[in-house]
């Protein structure tokens, strides 16, 4: 691995760039993750599916966060070491990807190393990318033990049998890897806020496509009859919609706010409303996945429970995401998207007695009717916001 001094042209702090295509081509790899996770989620449809499905979602974000970070501070593709690394990094999240079905059963042990790699490798990199940094330095080695600690407790998990123990060191390794951003504190990073909400926009549109990805298989292994071809324009249209609330306004509202703050500031905005609210928006997407992908398997019967909470909850947990995310960012709660979060809720208990395209039709509705109205009562703001940022 490189240091930092062998990077060529290291940029300031300060410095923006762009994006790179070793930063997408990583990305790529979470693809398959995600889409991992709602082929667990469909295949066991009970409560403790869900928490495993979601646990094992939170290891896959916070294993993405970290890199987010990395990539953000050193430009790794620069250097031909530090690249290798992240495509070492690559290798062992598509081993996390592969045994994420039997990552409670047999392959626990084969996923805690995976994860263990891929963490043991962010943390080396950064540490020896910023040795001529010290303050950045001293706050990697500040949140090395937590974010360390969670992939060996997952690993250890692995050899027990299913049972308490095992939930209680997964529990422990959840507890450690999404606080050890907040023990640590915001001392000492350096944030470049075009990047570094580039990067999170980019993995919303991975999570979104992953749900193409689930919609489109799905239908194409059912016969092609007009009510499966509607509902899967329907749930095309579904996905668009939450690419719509993301990208028109608040994807660059949240951006020009990062950018204002400095310091300390800035890194507790980026650390809050990326690292920690994105998730929620991401684990929407996901349950939305495997809402649609039940909708399509028989779309004039009723869904069962578990698709109903994830079609519409799912839903709702994505707009939940971007209501604590406006709050975080402007201090004020956008009352609309807090409504169509309250409806989806209520919608629920319906989804179990209609048959599933009626289920797409009422959540299209819902966010035709709340994309419109938006569109028209900030009109104003939007173009100013759009035109004159």
């Amino acid at each position: 691995m490189a240091h930092v001094s062998d990077h060529q042209h290291e940029p300031p702090p300060d410095e923006e760039y762009r994006v790179s295509p070793l930063e997408l081509f990583f990305d790529l790899v979470f693809v398959f993750a995600f889409t991992q996770v709602t082929s667990l989620l469909a295949e066991d449809l009970t409560g403790t599916g869900m928490l495993r499905g979601i646990a094992l979602l939170l290891v896959v974000w916070w294993a993405w966060v970290g890199y987010s970070w990395l990539t953000n501070a050193v430009p790794v593709d620069d250097d031909i070491r530090s690249r290798i690394v992240v495509f070492a990094a690559m290798a062992a999240g598509l081993v996390m990807g592969l045994a994420i079905p039997h990552a409670f059963s047999g392959d626990g042990v084969l996923f805690g190393f995976a994860y263990l790699t891929v963490t043991l490798l962010f943390i080396l990199l950064y540490e020896v990318s910023t040795r001529d940094d010290p303050e950045m330095n001293r706050a990697v080695l500040r949140i090395a033990p937590g974010v360390l600690g969670a992939p060996v407790l997952v690993a250890i998990a692995g050899f027990l049998d299913a049972g308490a123990a095992r939930g209680a060191l997964w529990t422990v390794a959840l507890i450690l890897t999404t606080t050890a951003p907040l023990m640590s504190g915001t001392q000492g990073w350096h944030v470049r806020p075009s990047h570094f909400a580039e990067r999170h926009g980019l993995i919303i549109i991975i999570a979104l496509g992953e749900s193409v990805v689930a919609l489109g298989l799905t239908a194409s292994e059912e016969p092609q009859t007009a009510a499966v071809v509607s509902a899967s324009v329907f749930g095309m249209t579904i996905v668009a919609a939450l690419w719509w609330l993301y990208f028109d306004v608040v994807a660059l509202a949240a951006e020009k706010r990062l950018g204002m703050a400095t310091g300390a500031e800035r890194n507790a905005i980026a650390r809050d409303s990326y690292s920690y609210l994105h998730v929620l928006m991401i684990m929407g997407i996901v349950f939305l996945a495997l809402g649609l992908k039940k909708c399509l398997l028989d779309v004039g019967e009723p869904l069962t429970l578990i698709p109903s909470a994830a079609l519409f909850g799912g839903v709702a947990l994505y707009l939940v995401g971007h209501i604590l995310f406006r709050l975080r960012n402007m201090g004020s709660v956008n009352v609309q998207r807090a409504a169509v979060a309250v409806l989806l809720v209520a919608a629920i208990p319906i989804g179990l007695t209609v048959p599933a395209y009626l289920s797409l039709t009422i959540l299209v509705t819902l966010l035709v009717v709340l994309i419109g109205y938006e569109s028209v009562k900030y009109r104003a703001a939007r173009h100013h916001l759009r035109h004159h940022a």
